[in-house]
């Protein structure tokens, strides 16, 4: 058994063979297909592993979008994701986020009695704690001269150093910046 499932999954759940998937909640980036389903999935996480949840809603983060000009699509998640973290936290529960490569939010609850994770993975992809940094990082774009598409998956330590394309361009100095006319996709 992984640490992963001893820390999101109950000790019922494991004698039945529940596996970690039965416990995610994936979420569009742009957000819940209905309100209150995110805070409803964690709210019942917490309660599974016998604490009752006080204060675990988004209500304050809905009322506080809805008088927000500068809300953008995509922004709101992230906000409901940060102030559930700490909602969590309070609590002694982890939010963590399956890092799956998609644009989804895969969510889960992890009792740790306040201490963050590390190093855990699931179907070999790395689960972390949100607001932590993840471990790799996904840099892609497009050569000003060619056009081609490229992608680079590094490590948190490595940089795009002096980076050139197929083609020969320049994309990257030697301190790892963009150089003039390259736009990293978002």
């Amino acid at each position: 058994m992984t640490e992963l499932e001893e820390l999101v999954l109950t000790p019922g759940e494991r004698a039945q063979g529940v596996r970690v998937d039965g416990v995610m909640f994936s979420m569009d980036w742009t957000g819940e297909e209905a309100p209150g389903e995110l805070a409803a999935f964690v709210a019942g996480r917490v309660r599974a592993f016998g604490t009752e949840p006080t204060d675990v809603d988004t209500d304050v983060v809905h009322r506080a979008a809805e008088d927000d000009p500068t809300l953008r699509r995509g922004d709101f998640p992230v906000r409901q994701l940060d102030h559930l973290s700490g909602v969590l936290a309070r609590l002694g529960f982890t939010l963590a986020v399956w890092d799956s490569g998609t644009d989804a939010y895969e969510v889960l609850v992890a009792l740790t009695g306040g201490r963050e994770p590390t190093g855990l993975t699931h179907e070999d992809l790395p689960v972390r704690a949100w607001g932590s940094e993840p471990e790799e990082t996904l840099v892609s774009l497009d050569c000003p001269n060619c056009s081609q598409m490229l992608v680079w998956e590094l490590a948190a330590d490595q940089t795009l150093a002096d980076e050139r394309c197929h083609c020969g361009t320049a994309l990257f100095d030697a301190a790892g910046q963009p150089m003039p006319g390259v736009t990293l996709h978002d």
